[in-house]
């Protein structure tokens, strides 16, 4: 299996380049060559594998023998799932019968993102360890200087996942103030001498845009071998194919109906969650249409109503109003401004407070591959869907916007809803849960799935049931449970959510380095002053800044 950037050109790598590599040096996003089909019964065969099982499976369906074998691959997965606590790494919840929680918040940092950042932490190390090996004992070893930006959840997961990793280096940026305390704290109270918090005053727009520039930039890419830990590196999309198939096998076991319907349900922001169904769905999955949920930064319900993809909702008014439901048109009781300033709204689901979701441009490129006209030949057409995607991108970094064919727009609708869901909705939501039966705590991500599936029901069929993603654990957003159940007499923050883990978490010493203002050149000078000393920061050095 080769894979391509999804802006064009002939490069194709291998699966140990491209997770390497991350981003590809024409700022597109690696995707495969081809999506591989299922094998011959599938679902007989797999029914009653464990979360591993399934994954040695499915990886193995992208990563050749020749590049790892599958012992190598079973172990790699091994080492990376023993760090969750639950022993079906990502059990469900049943609600009802139409309605089930697939709970992806269980591993070391209580987010969804320890599924991917885990083995990719493993696969760094792994590939790292075998080239050098090969090396003789005067040559230089290689090293990765791993550069990712979070809105709260990928930063500590990326340090779990390499913390003290030989070899690598790994430099988080955050929007100073815009993580929650729990998920500020994860990150900065990690003291190994390889891990950099970096705290950027801006958004996580603007993080992005900041390693986006890294990787883009070719000289420093290569003196500092870079490596991405965002959901633009490959492996972390197929990780996440895994408990989609999981979930699939546990929930037609419960209802004991192989007819049954499925369709998910997926709070996303940066679209890599998400996009993990889609490939399950193109793998063969049976599931209907996935449903993206998005909270009030909803440029991407936004696309699926009218086929633009654009930064700021240009529909709406020039002035600070009250902004209004696109799809319901329900207001959030929050005030925007439609022009002028970032354009990202701080919500209750801080991790979606996103503007431009990179992933979505792997679903672009599939789409611009079916409105390609060159049908009659699968490499000429491979060719144009990249130069249509890379003309869209253009688009967007010019104008901050781009409005696709109407037959792209036909295409994203066969296989996907999408629903904008606000603050007061959440917290609405929060609140009917706990006091439902059974009661569950929801974080706000969870809820904005939650509300969204809730909408969505109606129009499915009879036989259909829902399973919505559950991407933290509630814990690390205090702020928005207390203030959805406070007042409730039965709810108790330390009894009903509180980890045994997060208690002094907030009290302990931090490292980080402020960053006043975001400057690509500021980061440049922290990684090339940090990469390479091997100490730094092992003694939990006071907070600093640039």
């Amino acid at each position: 299996m080769k894979y391509f950037s999804t802006r064009g050109g002939k490069e194709e790598l291998s699966f140990e380049e491209t997770v390497l590599t991350g981003l590809a040096p024409n700022g597109g996003l690696y995707i495969p060559e081809h999506i591989p089909s299922l094998p011959e019964n599938w679902q007989e065969k797999w029914k009653s594998h464990s979360f591993m099982d399934l994954s040695v499976e499915i990886l193995s369906l992208y990563i050749s023998e020749e590049e790892i074998t599958r012992t190598d691959l079973r172990k790699i997965v091994e080492k990376s799932y023993k760090t969750f606590r639950h022993p079906e790494t990502t059990p469900l919840q049943k609600l009802n019968d139409k309605k089930y929680v697939l709970e992806l918040f269980h591993g070391p940092t209580f987010a969804f993102k320890d599924v991917a950042l885990q083995l990719l932490g493993n696969l760094f190390e792994f590939f790292l360890l075998r080239r050098n090996a090969r090396k003789s004992a005067d040559e230089k070893p290689e090293k990765l200087t791993v550069v990712g930006a979070t809105s709260g959840d990928t930063g500590s997961a990326a340090i779990y996942g390499l913390r003290n990793k030989a070899n690598i280096s790994i430099f988080i940026l955050h929007p100073k103030g815009r993580v929650s305390p729990i998920q500020e704290a994860q990150m900065t109270t990690v003291t190994d001498a390889n891990v950099h918090n970096l705290a950027v005053k801006g958004t996580f727009d603007d993080c992005q845009d900041i390693v986006k520039a890294l990787f883009a930039d070719r000289e420093f890419n290569a003196t500092h071998r870079l490596g991405a830990v965002n959901s633009i590196n490959w492996a972390r999309i197929l990780a996440q194919t895994v408990y989609y198939f999981l979930s699939f096998f546990h929930v037609r076991s419960q209802l004991g109906d192989s007819q049954a319907e499925l369709q998910y349900v997926v709070p996303t922001g940066n679209f890599g969650d998400i996009l993990a169904g889609y490939y399950a769905k193109q793998m063969g999955l049976p599931m209907g249409k996935l449903v993206v949920a998005t909270n009030a930064n909803d440029i991407l319900a936004r696309f699926w109503k009218s086929g633009k993809y654009e930064k700021v909702d240009t529909a709406a008014s020039t002035q600070e109003e009250t902004a209004t439901d696109p799809v319901n048109g329900a207001s959030d009781g929050k005030q925007m401004t439609a022009s002028g300033g970032s354009g990202v709204k701080e919500t209750l689901s801080p991790a979606m407070d996103i503007l431009v979701s990179s992933n979505f441009e792997r679903l672009l490129w599939y789409l611009a591959y079916e409105a390609a006209a060159s049908s009659t030949d699968a490499h000429a057409r491979r060719l144009e869907a990249g130069d249509i995607v890379n003309g869209w991108m253009g688009k967007v970094k010019q104008d901050g916007r781009v409005e696709v064919p109407t037959a792209a727009l036909v295409a994203a609708r066969k296989d996907f809803f999408a629903e904008r869901v606000s603050d007061d909705q959440i917290l609405e939501t929060i609140r009917a849960h706990f006091t439902s039966e059974p009661s569950y705590v929801a974080d706000p991500h969870t809820a904005v799935g939650l509300y969204a599936a809730g909408v969505i029901a109606p129009q499915n069929s009879a036989s259909t049931s829902q399973i919505i993603l559950s991407t933290a654990h509630p814990a690390k957003f205090s702020e928005a449970v207390t203030r959805a159940l406070g007042n409730s007499p039965q709810f108790d923050f330390a009894r009903d959510v509180l980890p045994e883990e997060f208690h002094g978490l907030l009290e302990r010493e931090k490292r980080v380095i402020d960053v006043e203002r975001p400057d690509a050149e500021l980061i440049k000078a922290v990684i090339a002053n940090k990469a390479d000393k091997k100490d730094a920061g092992s003694q939990g050095l006071p907070r600093t800044s640039i």
